[in-house]
């Protein structure tokens, strides 16, 4: 166990970010190809990857589903909606998901890597730090959006 601290990544110098992860996110913003994508972070290649993609026809309570309920993600969800002027809109909201109950080295991991994520997925309108489910649910996502 002595060597374990050499295999860990520094906090500070954050995860890379896979090319296929940047693709999925230009498929879900460019082409619809997906509701949203749930991404994790691979502690041995040292970069954020595509852990979920939800279809198209996918519900938000799907989406919300597929986090899990003591591990960390990020998350960008393509929220459509009716504007009071009856307007067919959409906007991708970012999704930090830090659940109160994750493991305190996750929480950190996901902390410090986000920015750098951030900066890769372009596109991107609004963002949502959540610890439980009441906090990005989707009233919220509808009251950001107006």
């Amino acid at each position: 166990m002595a060597f374990r601290g050499l295999s860990r990544p520094n906090a500070t110098s954050g995860m890379g970010v896979a090319d296929h992860t940047k693709d999925t996110f230009l498929e879900l913003k460019r082409k619809k190809a997906h509701r949203y994508v749930i991404f994790s972070i691979d502690e041995k290649k040292r970069e954020v990857v595509v852990d979920k993609t939800g279809g198209p026809a996918e519900s938000y309570d799907d989406f919300t589903a597929s986090l899990p309920e003591n591990d960390c993600r990020y998350a960008v969800y393509d929220f459509d909606f009716v504007t009071p002027e009856n307007c067919q809109k959409s906007k991708i909201f970012f999704i930090a998901w830090s659940p109160s109950s994750s493991r305190i080295r996750a929480k950190m991991l996901y902390a410090t890597s986000k920015d750098r994520l951030r900066r890769e997925l372009d596109g991107i309108h609004y963002e949502i730090q959540a610890t439980d489910p009441t906090e990005m649910d989707l009233e919220v996502l509808r009251d950001r959006a107006h």
